[in-house]
């Protein structure tokens, strides 16, 4: 069954401790650029840099203190896997993190200074998944998928509530969409409390399977994507996908040079550090594919994780 709105409130109240609150900001000067009024949810405060906490610390804090102490694990080389890390230490637990070999050096060190395990494999899915399975059948530890978990999507709505909280009453509340975990858990909590509010998702135009499956009604995997906002490759899950074709208005793709003006103008403009998925939400203004002029909009910027050697505008000058 997916999360309610009163999994969602629980969540919220278990990871309170934890967790930070991240501040709702405003920027006249992208009102202005968009002609809307515009709330932006700062999750690239929160720990880790990103939402991604939020989800794995109400997984692990749901275990029982059996199921905790034989630790927990996940194959991943993003937010996912430091989030996890960090939310198990906080608990006093461990954690197995499956990272291919290839993995950036800068998300391996992050990962082992959160305190997780890692095993390194082979740079393929089923080396992730072999590799992850022969740790849990050793270890006996509880696999937290990174979007495809109840209690993980339940998390992940808390960042919406808050918004909501903040800010009641709006019009429309925009998400980038990957695996789904953050959309569908801001989907879940955003209709519940505003039954009339419209939800949209952002999604690369060059990794648009979301997009795709929406259309076609069933998950079309994604296949060999190509873009710059590398935290929304991965494929709609089988939990995330009826809740985003039950609450989600519509997903919109953005062109890379879409979410490059977007994450710029942000940083420029509103002085906020994003990464270039955070700037999905924003590019759905930016582009005007859709008609929310004048309107009352909450976004969710989902991280601010960002390779400071490879910022994508200076492959532009």
């Amino acid at each position: 069954m997916p999360p309610t709105l009163t999994d969602i409130r629980e969540a919220a109240q278990r990871i309170k401790p934890y967790a930070h609150r991240t501040p709702v900001l405003t920027c006249e000067s992208l009102n202005q650029q968009v002609n809307a009024q515009v709330y932006l949810k700062c999750e690239n405060f929160q720990k880790v840099g990103a939402f991604k906490f939020r989800g794995a610390c109400n997984a692990i804090y749901t275990l029982t203190d059996a199921e905790a102490a034989r630790g927990v694990a996940t194959h991943s080389s993003g937010n996912h896997a430091q989030a996890l890390a960090l939310a198990a230490r906080i608990r006093g637990v461990p954690a197995y993190i499956v990272m291919p070999e290839n993995a950036p050096q800068v998300k391996k060190d992050a990962v082992a200074g959160y305190g997780g395990q890692i095993t390194f494999c082979e740079p393929t899915l089923e080396a992730r998944e072999s590799t992850l399975d022969r740790i849990r059948l050793d270890t006996g530890a509880t696999v937290i998928h990174p979007y495809n978990n109840e209690r993980v999507i339940a998390g992940q709505g808390t960042a919406a509530l808050e918004l909501l909280e903040d800010v009641p009453g709006l019009d429309v509340i925009i998400a980038p969409v990957g695996g789904g975990g953050l959309l569908s858990g801001t989907a879940i909590a955003a209709t519940e409390l505003q039954p009339k509010i419209r939800v949209i998702a952002g999604e690369p135009e060059m990794a648009d399977d979301a997009y795709r499956s929406l259309k076609a009604g069933e998950i079309i995997p994604s296949v060999k994507p190509k873009t710059i906002a590398d935290g929304l490759l991965t494929s709609l899950g089988t939990l995330t996908f009826p809740i985003i074709q039950q609450r989600v208005e519509q997903i919109v793709t953005v062109s890379e040079a879409g979410i490059i003006a977007s994450m710029k103008f942000i940083w420029e403009r509103a002085k906020i550090v994003i990464e270039p998925s955070a700037a999905l939400p924003v590019g759905v203004l930016w582009e005007r594919k859709i008609g929310l002029t004048g309107l009352k909009i909450g976004i969710i910027l989902s991280g601010g994780n960002v390779d400071l050697e490879k910022l994508p505008w200076q492959s532009l000058a």
